[in-house]
């Protein structure tokens, strides 16, 4: 399903700033324009997928006629000069299988004795490694 929520963009001196207003100001940027329409779909699909994977509801896109650019500059202190407003749309689910769920295949070394104890109580390896990884990086 394709989502697609108003970005402003204000030109910066060091490239473009990209803000979605309906999500909390979420931003990003981007040294060229197409640097920042490209980070400003990877920027909304990850914000949007982690609210699915929350079970949060994302929050209703405004009507792109709605959002002043120009406004929205000056209430973050930047010149509003060159400012404007772009609709980005983005299959989340596809997406995420692309950038966000590829799994990587990884080749590793133990010992014979742990590999035919591991075989022989079914360890799911890839599932060990994955939830030993994700321990480690949160400990």
């Amino acid at each position: 399903m394709l989502s697609a929520y108003p970005a402003c963009f204000i030109k910066e001196s060091n490239g473009y700033s990209v803000i979605f207003p309906d999500l909390n100001y979420l931003s990003t940027c981007g040294e060229t324009l197409d640097e920042a329409l490209a980070m400003a779909v990877d920027c909304l699909a990850g914000y949007l997928y982690r609210l699915q994977k929350d079970g949060e509801t994302a929050p209703t896109a405004s009507s792109i006629d709605t959002i002043n650019p120009v406004k929205i500059a000056e209430e973050l202190e930047v010149s509003p000069k060159e400012s404007f407003v772009n609709i980005i749309t983005v299959d989340v689910e596809e997406y995420a299988k692309v950038h966000f769920e590829k799994s990587v295949k990884k080749t590793l070394t133990i010992p014979a004795w742990l590999n035919t104890a591991a075989i022989e109580q079914n360890i799911n390896f890839s599932q060990v490694l994955q939830e030993a990884l994700l321990a480690k990086i949160r400990a």
